[in-house]
């Protein structure tokens, strides 16, 4: 049997990266799996990829009314919720000076706002002893330049989890953050306006990690496995950092 044999999981984001990879090892571990993602086309060739055990619903987790569509969907198949992944996200380069509005509310919305209404509107779902798993970032405890809008974003994150494993404490339910490093997905690639630049900065990227390499999805997916399992069970209130040794050495 697998580690979340007969077991629902919620992974927002699950279309690519971080989020399809960890997808997949729930499914392969056992679980039923529903994926969001903000494109049909993206939802459905992940829900081919991770097979049988996946449901896709399409929505943005910075829209409440998306949300409600998520978790109305789970309850109509008489599911009740045993690991939430909040792992939607993203951000984009911008300094100080160059901060917008836009940007600022965008980042906030997907990353904070997305993040708190995506597990306070599973609250009625989720079964006692359930795993909420935060996704958040290494960047939030570094002072990377032109990052600084994504960063807090995150660092909110992080206070979230420790916050909400106390408040959730009464019904057994753990909460932790995942902080990844620098790990080879779309959202690397996006930084940058072309291929050729999105390598020079991975390799950029590579010569700041201990391990002299950028990450790869599988390796947050395998943590996030650590932290939705009972191989946790005495683990809350934690930030998980896969980042090949960056903010610890």
């Amino acid at each position: 049997m697998g580690q979340l044999e007969g077991k629902t999981a919620i992974v927002t984001g699950g279309t690519s990266g971080i989020g399809l990879a960890t997808a997949e090892r729930f499914a392969a571990e056992g679980a039923h799996v529903y994926i969001t993602g903000r494109r049909q086309e993206a939802l459905d060739a992940a829900v081919v990829k991770i097979g049988h055990r996946a449901t896709g619903v399409r929505g943005d987790v910075a829209d409440l009314a998306d949300l409600d569509r998520l978790y109305e969907t789970v309850a109509a198949q008489n599911r009740r919720i045993d690991v939430l992944f909040a792992n939607a996200g993203g951000g984009e380069f911008s300094t100080l000076e160059q901060v917008t509005e836009k940007h600022f509310d965008e980042t906030f919305g997907s990353n904070t706002k997305g993040m708190l209404f995506t597990v306070q509107k599973a609250l009625p779902l989720l079964n006692d002893g359930a795993s909420i798993i935060l996704q958040s970032s290494n960047a939030a405890t570094l002072g990377n330049e032109a990052f600084g809008v994504y960063a807090a974003s995150k660092a909110a994150v992080r206070s979230f989890a420790r916050t909400w494993a106390a408040e959730l404490k009464g019904r057994s339910i753990r909460v932790n953050a995942i902080s990844p490093g620098t790990i080879d997905t779309p959202g690397i690639d996006g930084l940058a306006p072309d291929q050729e630049q999105a390598g020079q900065l991975k390799s950029y990227l590579a010569g700041t990690i201990p391990m002299g390499r950028i990450g790869r999805p599988d390796e947050v997916a395998g943590a996030a496995l650590f932290l939705a399992s009972d191989q946790s069970s005495f683990i809350t209130g934690i930030e998980l950092f896969v980042d090949g040794g960056r903010n610890q050495i």
